[in-house]
């Protein structure tokens, strides 16, 4: 009994030498055929990512643009519109503490009084 025993697993482990010489070339092409799989799987969804991006960022852009059109046609048609938004941006910076100081120049049809001392028609002593 015990020969047959040693001649059942000695047949035991020449099948599973064969087995494993056979198996694992083909586990190892098996393994790399996955993980390429893998990896063109990963370089697609990157790709995909990117395209997203790029398309996202070039609606973006577009939007930006006809946004600024209609500000400028606004500012054309409006010409009140330029100081409402000055306006607008100068209380936002006061708000903020962003100005410091304040200095009046006094102006006449929105051109400064660079002489606001002197006054025509009025003798000088």
């Amino acid at each position: 009994m015990k020969s047959s025993t040693i001649l059942f697993v000695g047949l035991l482990v020449i099948a599973l030498i064969l087995g494993l010489m056979f198996g694992l070339p083909q586990y190892s092409v098996w393994q790399q055929e996955m993980a390429g799989k893998a990896r063109l799987a990963e370089a697609t969804q990157s790709r995909q990512i990117l395209i997203e991006q790029a398309r996202a960022e070039k609606e973006a852009a577009t939007l930006q643009a006809e946004a600024i059109k209609i500000m400028g046609e606004a500012a054309q048609k409006y010409p009140e519109y330029r100081k409402q938004e000055f306006i607008g941006a100068f209380g936002e910076a006061l708000k903020a503490g962003t100005i410091s100081q304040i200095i009046y120049v006094p102006t006449e049809a929105n051109i400064p009084i660079l002489e606001a001392g002197k006054q025509s028609g009025m003798p000088s002593n």
